[in-house]
């Protein structure tokens, strides 16, 4: 599993107040617990205003590569933005995100020429994100035909089909997995991602729904998602679902991830 790690984003709190004290020490501390944790990526978010998102952005960047090794994951809903701040990554990472709405393939595909960037891509466009399976198997499409333009294979493209809430879409989950299959069975080597959290919004105990959405995901293809990885629930459900489905050999990795403290209770 490709883990990005979601702690550094201007929407949560404690982040914007860090970002609006400039607190490179709490940004960070987030940034190598994250790394501790199994982070294969770091996202960087600076959810400002418009005026400050370039300058935020590039701030975080500098601070968290100073912190660690652990690439990046630039992330903006802006391509202009991503655009501007990409010369600043210290190695190639993965830009946060393309989709079929706007500019975004247009702006940030050429980045990515020549180099091994990766990059998520939203199955979504100009009317927003699609119910069906096939507007989003189109969009995929889409995407990767824009992305093989520029030498860009699939294996380094992340697809991210947009769980929707099980609050408001009874189906939510059994769509989100037969998206993940659909998209697996077209392009072998991409990579499917997804903020998986969002499955629970709006219901009671959401980690239980979570980690169990987690489960469901994997087994139908997801290798790859934006999380949390310092949550030892959702880190042990990950470790514990490959090895129930016989893809870690003698129950190797999921036992050196309970040597390693990634999971199993906390020590008192």
């Amino acid at each position: 599993m490709i883990i990005i790690g979601e702690k550094i984003n201007g929407t949560i709190p404690a982040v914007k107040e860090a970002i609006e004290t400039k607190d490179s020490a709490f940004i960070a501390d987030r940034a190598v617990k994250q790394t501790e944790a199994g982070a294969h990526f770091i996202d960087v978010c600076a959810s400002t205003a418009p005026e400050f998102e370039i300058e935020t952005l590039k701030w975080l960047m500098e601070v968290v590569q100073d912190a660690t090794d652990t690439p990046l994951c630039i992330d903006s809903p802006n391509p202009r933005v991503i655009e501007a701040v990409f010369k600043y990554a210290n190695k190639p990472g993965m830009l946060n995100s393309i989709s079929e709405e706007g500019n975004k393939c247009e702006v940030l595909l050429p980045l990515m020429e020549g180099n091994t960037w990766e990059v998520v891509g939203l199955t979504c466009d100009n009317n927003g994100i699609p119910n069906d399976l096939e507007t989003k198997l189109d969009i995929t499409k889409s995407m990767v035909e824009k992305a093989a333009k520029y030498g860009i294979t699939p294996d380094r493209i992340h697809i991210d089909p947009c769980v929707m809430a099980l609050s408001t879409e009874n189906s939510s989950m059994m769509n989100f997995a037969a998206e993940i299959e659909a998209i697996k069975k077209l392009y072998p080597t991409i990579h499917v991602t997804g903020a998986i959290s969002n499955i629970s919004f709006g219901l009671p105990v959401r980690a239980l729904l979570n980690k169990t959405a987690m489960g469901f995901a994997i087994q139908a293809g997801m290798d790859s998602a934006v999380m949390d990885p310092m949550n030892r629930d959702l880190m042990g459900t990950i470790f514990a679902t490959y090895a129930l489905m016989g893809q870690d050999k003698h129950c190797r990795k999921y036992s050196k991830a309970f040597r390693a403290g990634q999971i199993g209770p906390m020590a008192k």
